[in-house]
């Protein structure tokens, strides 16, 4: 219980000096109450009058021995119950870590077998004073030596049962503390059913024991009146009463406050702050099931740490779909729209200016282009390098696809246009049949989609590029669009690279009148439209 060094870990010291304070007083005080139970049982319940005939200085010899015992007693077991709980100063800075261990081992016994370290000192004392006032008696008058045996005995535990109860309480803290780094593998002290079952016995059964010991003497030695058989069953019954009430109260609390600590974290959990936990401060079952409760949130927060990843990764509709249900390699034929949308220039840009300073763009460019997505029920498919596929309508199946894709095309393409200086990204949408599903093996799998509505998509962007406000669709996505489709105008038609049929090409309203579709339209060069194919060329193979 001395001090520390300053430099040691909190559960490398020793016991805080508010802890030893409380542990002195409840030394003192569980012996006040002791005392008090003997008094009462000996003034009211033992018939002294009739016992002390024979021997008239027993009454004032019996108190001289019983004040002057509690006083010693009281000083034996505070200076006692101080070298129990002491331990020794931690190792300085320098010290190995064998030792460093031991020492932590020793505070960890200290802390966890307080309650009874302390209980056995007060045990030992009662027990003393149980054989000195029966010695004092016995020879004089054998029926007072026991009478006043018992009397002592029924103090003692209740003494003993206040002790262990209130050390449990003051340690709770420190119990905190030493099993925060090393949480309990198994109860230490005495579990939660006998801790009950000694709630009965010294707050019940012993009262109940001294009604019936004063029955049989009434019954063998005779003195009692039935007023005194009244006023016996009358103490006793309110011995029962205080003193069964004071440990079954410290008994509850004991057992209820690991438990209430428990329901706290679960609501936290609950509201999903994953970052609960308990302090372990019951070494009984309850304790074990802190630690476990601690042990289970990490592996929650453990998992939704797995999941938040697997979502950044692969979208959350994907990620959720995966985890609610057993993932299988394969697709199925759904009705989705696409949105490609491919930077203009990235080539130049990447030759021109620093990595960082590209980096910093592009993640700006898709900050945007997540953004708008899901704000439209989208989500992000792949980023491949300076361009990002997202689909709608699969995982999760949508009303309107195509008409959230276009939606998002005309936002994205407003959004880049005010937020991003001197960034320019082709935007095209197209919508239609395509596979969506896992491809690739058992041991690495990505879900995507295939099918020419990904195609048209990535070829629209060569087109988008060209013209004012870089947003062109498919006739194939207005036409299963709804009321989205008000908002777009055909401008034309153009044989997209790589197809043999025409596809009808359509721009935002606002951008109609300025906006003509043909073999070469609106190009000052064709550097823009080589590089397009050049990036288009180079991402198609994995676009299906």
């Amino acid at each position: 219980m001395n001090g520390a060094s300053s430099d040691a870990a909190p559960e490398d010291r020793g016991l805080r000096l508010v802890t030893r304070l409380a542990l002195g007083l409840v030394v003192v005080t569980p012996n006040i109450v002791g005392a008090g139970v003997v008094l009462v049982v000996a003034a009211w319940v033992l018939p002294l009058g009739e016992l002390t005939e024979d021997d008239p200085g027993a009454l004032m010899r019996n108190l001289v021995a019983f004040g002057g015992y509690l006083l010693g007693a009281v000083l034996v077991g505070v200076v006692w119950g101080h070298l129990r709980m002491r331990v020794p100063r931690a190792p300085g800075p320098g010290a190995d870590a064998t030792t460093v261990r031991r020492h932590r081992k020793r505070v960890r016994r200290v802390v966890l077998r307080g309650p009874l370290r302390l209980a056995t000192v007060q045990t030992v004392l009662w027990v003393a004073a149980l054989v000195l006032f029966v010695l004092i008696n016995v020879f004089t008058s054998p029926r007072l030596g026991m009478s006043v045996g018992v009397t002592v005995a029924l103090g003692g535990l209740a003494t003993v049962a206040v002790t262990y109860r209130l050390v449990e309480r003051v340690l709770r803290r420190e119990v905190a503390r030493v099993l925060d780094d090393q949480p309990p593998e198994d109860r230490i002290l005495p579990g939660v059913a006998l801790r009950a079952v000694g709630s009965w016995v010294m707050g019940t059964a012993v009262p109940l024991a001294g009604v019936v010991l004063a029955a049989a003497a009434a019954r063998v030695f005779g003195g009692y009146t039935v007023d005194r058989l009244a006023l016996v069953v009358v103490v006793l019954g309110g011995v029962a009463l205080v003193v069964g009430f004071l440990v079954t109260v410290l008994t509850a609390m004991s057992t209820a406050a690991p438990v209430l600590a428990v329901r706290r974290a679960q609501r936290r959990v609950e509201d999903g702050d994953y970052d609960a936990e308990v302090p372990v401060f019951d070494t009984t079952e309850l304790g074990l099931l802190q630690a476990g409760f601690n042990t289970m949130v990490a592996g929650l927060r453990e998992r939704e740490r797995v999941r938040d990843l697997f979502g950044r990764h692969v979208g959350e509709d994907v990620a959720r779909t995966a985890l609610e249900n057993d993932v299988e390699l394969g697709g199925e034929v759904r009705e989705v729209a696409v949105l490609f949308v491919d930077l203009v220039g990235s080539t130049q840009l990447a030759a021109t200016r620093p990595p960082t300073e590209v980096v910093e763009m592009l993640n700006a460019f898709f900050a945007v282009v997540i953004d708008v997505v899901e704000q439209h029920d989208g989500w992000i498919n792949k980023f491949e390098g300076d361009a990002a596929l997202a689909v709608f309508g699969a995982p999760t199946a949508l009303d309107d696809a195509a008409g959230c894709a276009l939606r998002a095309g005309r936002e994205l393409g407003r959004r880049i246009a005010d937020e991003l200086d001197g960034v320019s990204a082709g935007i095209g949408v197209s919508a239609g049949e395509a596979v969506a599903g896992n491809i690739g093996d058992t041991r690495r799998y990505e879900y995507t989609v295939i099918g020419d509505p990904v195609n048209e998509a990535a070829r629209l962007t060569e087109v988008a590029k060209e013209i004012e406000g870089c947003v062109v669709a498919s006739g194939a996505a207005l036409e299963r669009a709804g009321d989205e489709a008000r908002n777009w105008r055909v401008v034309g038609t153009r044989a997209l690279r790589g197809r043999d049929e025409d596809t009808e090409i359509a721009v935002p309203g606002e951008h109609a009148e300025a906006c003509t579709v043909g073999p070469g339209a609106g190009r000052e060069d064709g550097a823009r439209e080589d590089e397009a194919r050049e990036d288009s060329d180079r991402r198609a193979p994995s676009l299906g």
